[in-house]
């Protein structure tokens, strides 16, 4: 069985290999560790290995863990959140990837205004169009981003998807560069990526490397990296 730390050397490996393969510099591309329900000491090895970048998507299991490992790691939120858990996921995290609608937007800019924060996010897109998923629809987006643009408090940094699952990554690639395509559309309008660099966060243990081709910029792996969750 591989060691975290080889798990981790090997998973970027990958990544320069994609992004070499589409013409793109590998260091553009970061891995987010999605670390729920994966044991601390499994996280710990993580960071002893130099990743400093983790996914949680439970609020209650990403306070924990954040406390556990203290400072020095960005924390994301990959997760789907409610409105009623703005507060606690503008206090723990550094950015939430997962934002899909005004009203979820519109209280975490409460919650914000009391400590002046700027938290970046990403507008979630249903790219697949799949009912049983979170994100705004495709034609929905511009809409929402130009709403959520006028918080003060919310710096819109770029899109995230979960697209249909696929056996054969390769059949994935086409919603991964919709997406893709969708946030330089935004960019060129100035919707997106106002204060920082575009992101586009997609692909995940099964096929970043096909989104790392398409022109991801996040990718969230967990079981490549930790193995099986418990």
């Amino acid at each position: 069985m591989m060691t975290i730390a080889e798990n981790l050397h090997a998973i970027r490996c990958r990544i320069n290999d994609a992004a070499s393969r589409a013409g793109r510099d590998g260091e553009a591309v970061r891995l987010v560790a999605v670390s729920k329900r994966v044991p601390l000491e499994r996280l710990r090895e993580a960071v002893a290995a130099g990743q400093t970048l983790f996914g949680e998507n439970y609020l209650q299991e990403a306070e924990l863990k954040i406390k556990a490992l203290g400072p020095g790691i960005e924390w994301h939120c990959i997760g789907h959140l409610q409105s009623n858990k703005a507060k606690l996921a503008a206090g723990l995290f550094d950015a939430v990837d997962t934002v899909d609608r005004f009203k979820l937007a519109a209280a975490l800019d409460r919650q914000l205004a009391e400590t002046g924060k700027l938290l970046p996010v990403l507008l979630q897109v249903n790219i697949g169009c799949e009912v049983q998923k979170s994100g705004v629809l495709p034609e929905e987006a511009e809409e929402l981003l130009r709403r959520i643009n006028a918080l003060p408090h919310l710096d819109v940094r770029g899109l995230m998807t979960i697209p249909p699952f696929f056996e054969d990554a390769e059949e994935v690639r086409p919603y991964f560069r919709r997406l893709r395509q969708m946030a330089d559309a935004f960019l060129d309008k100035g919707l997106l990526g106002r204060r920082g660099p575009l992101e586009v966060s997609m692909g995940m243990s099964g096929d970043f490397e096909v989104a790392v081709e398409e022109g991801a910029t996040l990718v969230r792996v967990g079981t490549a990296l930790f193995g099986e969750r418990l």
